[in-house]
């Protein structure tokens, strides 16, 4: 079943198909992300702390997710070193896109009542409004481009 989606090795190896696979686990490690994300926030609403704090709560948990499972899957190849810097260095990069992904949250419950309602649809927009720049950041500066990271020190 596997050799049904085999390319041929020089293609394989073209930058745009590397690119475009990388792009392709990222987004579904971002599914998981998003999963876990929304499974804490309902947890979090449910238990008081209510969707602002909550909302940051839930981030926290995906975004360790996803840095977890694109560190294992999406960039494999990615040097193993200083795993706790290069998770906080994953955090710093990817501020850009939680401002992306908690601003659209944040305009959608607060103007759309249907959101205000199911905050998870607000966590759903935000994630998408965030993972292109949580992509290139995260390839160019915790997994490095094609896994060539240069060592951080421990």
């Amino acid at each position: 079943m596997t050799a049904l989606f085999q390319l041929p090795p020089a293609l394989a190896e073209h930058r745009l198909v590397r690119l475009g696979g990388e792009f392709f686990r990222f987004g579904v490690v971002g599914v998981a992300g998003f999963l876990v994300d929304s499974g804490v926030l309902t947890a979090a609403i449910a238990l008081g702390l209510g969707p602002w704090f909550g909302r940051a709560l839930s981030y926290l948990f995906g975004a360790t997710t996803t840095f977890l499972l694109n560190r294992a899957w999406t960039w494999r190849h990615a040097p193993r070193d200083a795993m706790g810097r290069r998770w906080a260095l994953f955090l710093l990069v990817n501020l850009v896109g939680f401002a992306c992904n908690y601003g659209t949250y944040a305009l959608m419950i607060t103007n759309l009542p249907v959101a205000a309602a199911h905050p998870v649809l607000g966590v759903a927009a935000g994630s998408l409004a965030g993972m292109v720049g949580n992509f290139l950041l995260s390839r160019r500066f915790v997994f490095a481009r094609g896994g060539e990271a240069r060592p951080l020190a421990t």
